[in-house]
C-alpha cells in the first residue's frame, strides 16, 4: 500500500486516504504516550490541557512515531523544507492536545469500562492470537518485545475503550436527512445547463483611467516589484591546479588511489588490475593531489593578505593574474563567472573590500575581492511611469472585473438579465474534475452549480475560474432516474453517515479546544 501511496502521494484521493490515516493515528496515540503523569518541572512540560500535563518527553515520542508515517510515505523525498510544510511538529503537538481532550471529556460524561470489555478486546487483537485464538504466552512476548508492561498496557487499552466509547457517543449524534441523501442523489443523476457571463481583467483593462497620484500610490505601495536588483563587481584569482606543478606521484600514492577509488575502474567483466589502468590511475591521482596542494596553497595566501585585503599580492604568491569584471547580478553573472553557482553566492556574501575564498569549482580555485556592491534600489517614478502604470491598470482590471461580475450575479439572483450578453452552457452531468462545458474546469463551480434549483437557481457570488470571474444562474435541471430514488436512499444514507459523524466529531474537538484552558510550553509555541 505504501509503495501505492508514494507513487501516487500527489493525488487528491491519496492525500484523503493519508490525512484518515493520520487521524486514525491521531485518535489512539496519546493513550499510549499522552498520559503525562507524574509532577513535572516547569522545563519539562510540552503543553497542559486543563488538569492533564503532557511532557516534552511524551511529545517527543509523539511527534517521531508520526514523522514515521511520513517518511514511509515520502521516503528520502520528505526534506526538512517539506517536513517544515507539512507542520508535522505541530500535528504532533496538536495530537496530543486533542488526546487530553477527548479523555478528560470521557471521563466528564461518566463512560465507564469494565475489565471484561479490556479483557475482550485484547483476545480480539491479531498480534496476540495464534491460530485464530487469543495466546496469553504470544501477549506476552509481543508486549516484552515492545517494552511494554502487561499492567500500562491493558491500562492504556482501557482508556482507548474509554474514549472510543466518548467518541461513538458524539458520532451518534449525526444524522442524514432523506433531502440530503436526496440531493446527492439528484447530484449524480441530474443534468443541468447554466446561463452565464464572465468578466476577465483584459475585458475591461481599456476602461481604467489612472491619475498621477493612483500612479505614485500604487509604486510606493508596491516598491518590491520594482526594485533594480543588487549588483556587484569582483576582482578575482583563478588557480589551475595542474600549472601549480612540483608533485610527483608515488607507487604509493597510486596504490592508496586506486584502492580508495576502485568503483571508477571497471571493465566489462568487473574490476580491472592496477597494471592494466596504471597510467589512468596515476593521472587521476594527480589531479587529485594538485587540486588538494593548489587548495593549501591559495587559503594560505589568501589568510596571509586578509588584513589588508591585496588580492594583487594573493595572485604573485601563486604565481597568477588578476582579473575584474563589471557589475553584475546574482541572475545574470559576469559572462566570465558563467556557470559558477557556488562562487556567485560567496561573492554576494562578501563585505566591499573584502577577501574571499578559496572556491574550489570544475574550472579551478578562485580567490576573490568584493570591489563594488550597488544595493537593490527604486528608480525614481520618471524612468519607469511606463511599467509602473502598466501594473497598476492591470491590478485595477482584476478589482473591476470582479466587482463587475458581482454585479452581474446580483442581478441574476433576481432574475434580472438586462444589459447582461449571456451564454449557454448546454447541459452537462456532474463531473468530479470540473469541467464545465464552454466554460472551463473549476471543481467550484461545478459544486456549486449542483446546489442549484429552480426555487433558488443563482448563488450569492460568481466565481472565478482562471483569469475570469463568472456570474451564472441555473437555465434548466433535467431530473434523472428519480424513480430509482427510493430504493438507494437507504444506501446513499449509509454513504453520507461517516463524513456527517466526522464533521459532529470535529465539532465537538473544536467545541472542547474553546472551552479548555491551554498552555503551550513557550519553547514550543514557534514550531
Amino acid at each position: 500500500m505504501l509503495g501505492i501511496m508514494r507513487k501516487y502521494k500527489q493525488s487528491p484521493i491519496i492525500k484523503v486516504v493519508f490525512g484518515v490515516i493520520v487521524l486514525s493515528f491521531i485518535g489512539t496515540i496519546f493513550l499510549v504516550w499522552g498520559k503525562g503523569e507524574g509532577k513535572l518541572t516547569p522545563s519539562s512540560y510540552a503543553v497542559k490541557v486543563d488538569r492533564t500535563t503532557i511532557s516534552y518527553e511524551d511529545f517527543q515520542r509523539t511527534y517521531y512515531r508520526l514523522r514515521d508515517i511520513y517518511v514511509q510515505l515520502y521516503g528520502p523525498a520528505l526534506t526538512p523544507e517539506l517536513e517544515k510544510q507539512l507542520n508535522v511538529k505541530k500535528q504532533a503537538l496538536d495530537t496530543l492536545v486533542e488526546g487530553a481532550l477527548v479523555r478528560n471529556a470521557a471521563r466528564d460524561m461518566g463512560i465507564k469500562v469494565s475489565k471484561d470489555d479490556v479483557q475482550q478486546a485484547i483476545a480480539a487483537m491479531p498480534s496476540f492470537q495464534v491460530n485464530g485464538a487469543f495466546s496469553f504466552n504470544q501477549y506476552v512476548q509481543v508486549l516484552k518485545a515492545n517494552r511494554i508492561a502487561p499492567k500500562e498496557f491493558e491500562e492504556s487499552q482501557k482508556e482507548e475503550l474509554m474514549i472510543k466509547k466518548a467518541q461513538d457517543k458524539i458520532k451518534s449524534r449525526a444524522t442524514v436527512t432523506d433531502d440530503e441523501a436526496h440531493e446527492l442523489f439528484r447530484k449524480r443523476n441530474d443534468r443541468l445547463a447554466l446561463s452565464y457571463v464572465s468578466f476577465s481583467p483584459d475585458d475591461v483593462k481599456g476602461e481604467i483611467k489612472l491619475t498621477d497620484q493612483e500612479i505614485t500610490d500604487f509604486l510606493a505601495q508596491n516598491q518590491n516589484d520594482f526594485k533594480t536588483p543588487e549588483k556587484i563587481s569582483i576582482t578575482y584569482v583563478m588557480v589551475d591546479p595542474l600549472k601549480v606543478g612540483g608533485l610527483e606521484v608515488s607507487e604509493a600514492d597510486m596504490q592508496a588511489w586506486y584502492q580508495k577509488n576502485i568503483d571508477r575502474y571497471q571493465g566489462p567483466a568487473g574490476i580491472l588490475p592496477l597494471a592494466e589502468v596504471k597510467e589512468k590511475v596515476r593521472e587521476d591521482a594527480r589531479r587529485f593531489k594538485a587540486g588538494q596542494h593548489a587548495y593549501e596553497l591559495a587559503a594560505d595566501a589568501v589568510n596571509k593578505n586578509k588584513a589588508t585585503g591585496d588580492i594583487g599580492a594573493v595572485a604573485r604568491a601563486l604565481g597568477a593574474r588578476t582579473e575584474e569584471t563589471a557589475l553584475f547580478t546574482a541572475q545574470q553573472p559576469a559572462p566570465a563567472l558563467a556557470g559558477e553557482t557556488e562562487l556567485i553566492r560567496r561573492a554576494f556574501l562578501l563585505k566591499e573590500g573584502e577577501l574571499g575564498g578559496p572556491v574550489e569549482t570544475k574550472k579551478g580555485i578562485y580567490l576573490i575581492k568584493l570591489k563594488e556592491r550597488k544595493p537593490a534600489e527604486v528608480p525614481p517614478l520618471a524612468q519607469i511611469r511606463a511599467q509602473v502604470e502598466e501594473k497598476a491598470r492591470a491590478a485595477k482590471a482584476v478589482d473591476l472585473a470582479k466587482k463587475k461580475a458581482e454585479e452581474a450575479q446580483a442581478k441574476l439572483a433576481k432574475g434580472d438579465s438586462t444589459g447582461l450578453t449571456l451564454r449557454d452552457s448546454g447541459s452537462f452531468a456532474f463531473d468530479a474534475k470540473g469541467s464545465v462545458p464552454t466554460v472551463g474546469a473549476s471543481p467550484e463551480l461545478m459544486e456549486a452549480a449542483f446546489t442549484l434549483t429552480t426555487a433558488a437557481p443563482a448563488p450569492k457570488e460568481p466565481i472565478r475560474v482562471g483569469a475570469r470571474w463568472i456570474a451564472f444562474r441555473l437555465k434548466e435541471r433535467t431530473e434523472l432516474n428519480a424513480a430509482n430514488f427510493a430504493a438507494q436512499k437507504e444506501k446513499i444514507k449509509q454513504e453520507i453517515l461517516p463524513r456527517k459523524q466526522d464533521d459532529e466529531y470535529r465539532k465537538w474537538i473544536e467545541e472542547l479546544r474553546s472551552k479548555a484552558k491551554i498552555e503551550i510550553n513557550p519553547a514550543l509555541k514557534d514550531i
